[in-house]
């Protein structure tokens, strides 16, 4: 697992985030916006069969779209949390239809502003959760 993220030139965080997002658009607007602000991006993938070969890597949090190649997201979100590795959901679904035990997690909805998103990964930052 990570040591945390690494401190940025101007002392904010930088974190190493991985992308599941199936809309290549979306997912190279999340790429530039994120390394805009320093963070490294472990790879952006569209399928849940290209995420899984990801799971063990040294990541920060993950930012995940619910509906992608393969199927949804919440098995990686559950996967996620085993790990103690912080994620939001960036997606056009409605945020009622996650599973219970997924309702409390960060959730950006589409279409997002910059700031939002900025926010969101701040919000999730894994200083902010003990392991």
């Amino acid at each position: 697992m990570s040591e945390g993220p690494a401190q940025g030139p101007v002392g904010g965080v930088v974190m190493r985030i991985l992308i599941l997002e199936d809309d290549p658009a979306i997912a190279f607007d999340l790429q530039a916006i994120l390394e805009g602000e320093g963070h490294e991006i472990v790879d952006s993938v569209s399928s849940l069969a290209e995420v899984y070969e990801h799971i063990d890597d040294d990541l920060d949090c993950a930012l995940l779209d619910i509906d992608v190649v393969g199927g949804k997201s919440f098995g990686v979100a559950e996967m996620l949390m085993e790990r103690h590795i912080p994620f939001a959901f960036v997606s056009a679904s409605n945020p009622s239809d996650l599973p219970c035990n997924l309702q409390e997690a960060a959730f950006v909805a589409k279409p997002f502003e910059e700031r939002a998103l900025l926010r969101a990964v701040m919000d999730i930052a894994p200083h902010q959760f003990p392991c």
